[in-house]
């Protein structure tokens, strides 16, 4: 039985430009101080600790987000108009169609070089 629950810890160079960035994508903050922020859509969680040195050029970060349905996630976040030239940061890519055991997916880079694999997590997966 699964009791716990996992939340990605992310780098942010700025606070603000952080929240501001991750608000168009649908976030909301619950909670900011100098050393920590949180921000929460649709029940799920993201963390960010202050990193204002991080090169966004070779961030190594990363998270997942796991979903049923990934289309209107991608539709969503489209429309607000996120690179998809592969050396922009930040950037957003098309479905990448499910192969064999590996789940239809697709990604996003935030602002601070951050990589997001968005997930399709079917239920009878």
């Amino acid at each position: 039985m699964t009791t716990g629950r996992i939340t990605a810890n992310l780098p942010s160079r700025d606070f603000d430009q952080t929240e501001g960035f991750y608000a168009r994508l649908g976030f909301k903050k619950t909670y900011r101080d100098d050393g920590w922020m949180i921000l929460v859509r649709d029940g799920m969680q993201v963390e960010f600790f202050p990193h204002p040195e991080l090169d966004h050029r070779s961030s190594w970060f990363s998270a997942c987000l796991r979903l049923p349905d990934i289309a209107p996630v991608l539709d969503a976040w489209s429309s607000l108009d996120l690179p998809r030239d592969p050396a922009a940061i930040p950037r957003i890519t098309d479905i990448m169609p499910a192969r064999g055991p590996v789940p239809a997916m697709f990604a996003m880079i935030d602002p601070d070089g951050s990589l997001w694999r968005v997930i399709e997590e079917k239920a009878d997966a």
